[in-house]
């Protein structure tokens, strides 16, 4: 038999960041799954959406709740709407998404091997659940730190237009 307890996370238990224009709640971090799993709702604001990035050693997936992001790669561009699954798989290309519409869109990623939600959690700042930070761009230092920290985790940024 196992030693191991089934998790419960819920609004008031789970932890939302700040990154740029977006919240991210972190409902399944890498501490809670043994660094196997991330499970992260994303809340993204119309004209809100990360830039362009890559990550090695880890996959991710975005099941689209609530509206739809137009997601890119250099190779191609497309919509993504309710109900739909993208894979960016292990090692995948750089790619970016942006949520065109004029509400906002919602998203579960999933990511696996874990380590995105620690990303997260040291680049960006904690707000309240279900709210969405001001949309202030970042300073060059922001941008400076945001960089090192995602290559701590795997991750290179790219500038907003790389993949036009």
């Amino acid at each position: 038999m196992s030693s191991k307890s089934i998790q419960l996370t819920n609004k008031q238990s789970s932890e939302t960041i700040a990154i740029g224009a977006s919240a991210y709640n972190i409902l399944l971090n890498s501490q809670n799954s043994e660094g196997q799993l991330a499970i992260i709702e994303m809340l993204v604001p119309p004209n809100g959406g990360p830039i362009p990035h890559e990550h090695k050693g880890f996959q991710e997936c975005f099941y689209i709740l609530e509206g739809e992001v137009e997601m890119q790669t250099k190779e191609k561009r497309f919509s993504a709407k309710q109900g739909d699954l993208v894979h960016i798989p292990l090692d995948g290309p750089v790619h970016c998404f942006k949520n065109n519409s004029s509400v906002n869109a919602r998203l579960l990623c999933i990511v696996t091997p874990s380590g995105l939600d620690s990303f997260f959690e040291e680049a960006g700042r904690k707000i309240p659940a279900g709210t969405l930070p001001d949309p202030v761009p970042p300073t060059p230092e922001q941008i400076a730190f945001a960089n090192q920290t995602a290559e701590k985790y795997g991750q290179k940024l790219y500038p907003k237009d790389y993949l036009d």
